[in-house]
């Protein structure tokens, strides 16, 4: 265990794009004796690499990281980065999702918690990281790991179904994506709506699934967009 540093000497950075989480955050760190800096939307000129370059040139010693930070984007890829500039991160969010807490874990944060918690775990858990102490333990990370490995491999099947489709499937497809109706797709290329249904047709036959809606829904959890798109 190494040995804390005093909290008036610990640089604590949050980046966290909704205001009252983040100032309620803030004014908890700053009772606590914590040096802490709040990264506000302006500060980033809508740049996430801009944001990352001012907060690595503060040399904070712990950084509370958001997930969906709006405009920036999604705060997953921020992690690596920073690890590698040597800031621990504790990720805060209102995701729920096992597998995103677990890519959070491979990528180098030390922790992840959920803003539903009491504010209390949050400080505790950088209090624990100035002390030396883990913060989390190896049955908890095997497990949110473990749900990360697993949503990798349905997504991989997933998108190893959509390579079945014709590039005039996948146009199709992407137009389903969008909203657009059998008759919309049939109007604006020109041929005949049977022709589109029997596209469609083939598209779910391919996909494993027995509707439009719910090939759309395997289209957006793999991620997967059109060629042309």
């Amino acid at each position: 265990m190494s040995t804390p540093s005093p909290r008036s000497q610990v640089k604590v950075v949050i980046i966290e794009d909704h205001t009252l989480f983040a100032e309620s955050l803030e004014l908890a760190l700053n009772l606590e004796g914590y040096a802490v800096r709040r990264i506000a939307d302006a500060d980033t000129n809508g740049s996430a690499q801009a944001m990352l370059t001012s907060v690595v040139r503060m040399r904070p010693r712990i950084v509370l990281l958001d997930l969906d930070l709006g405009r920036l984007g999604d705060g997953v890829r921020l992690i690596t980065p920073l690890v590698k500039a040597g800031v621990n991160v504790v990720v805060v969010t209102a995701s729920t999702e096992r597998a995103r807490w677990g890519e959070c874990l491979v990528h180098g944060a030390r922790k992840v918690l959920s803003k539903t918690q009491p504010l209390n775990d949050i400080l505790a858990t950088v209090r624990r990281i100035n002390q030396g102490f883990p913060v989390i333990d190896r049955e908890e990370r095997e497990a949110l790991v473990g749900h990360w490995h697993e949503h990798r491999e349905e997504r991989a099947a997933l998108k190893q179904r959509l390579t079945q489709l014709t590039p005039r499937e996948e146009a199709v497809l992407g137009e389903l994506m969008l909203g657009r109706t059998v008759r919309d797709i049939a109007t604006a290329s020109v041929v005949s709506e049977a022709t589109v249904r029997t596209q469609v047709k083939s598209i779910l036959a391919k996909l494993e699934v027995s509707s439009q809606l719910a090939a759309v829904g395997l289209a957006n959890s793999a991620g997967w967009r059109p060629a042309s798109r």
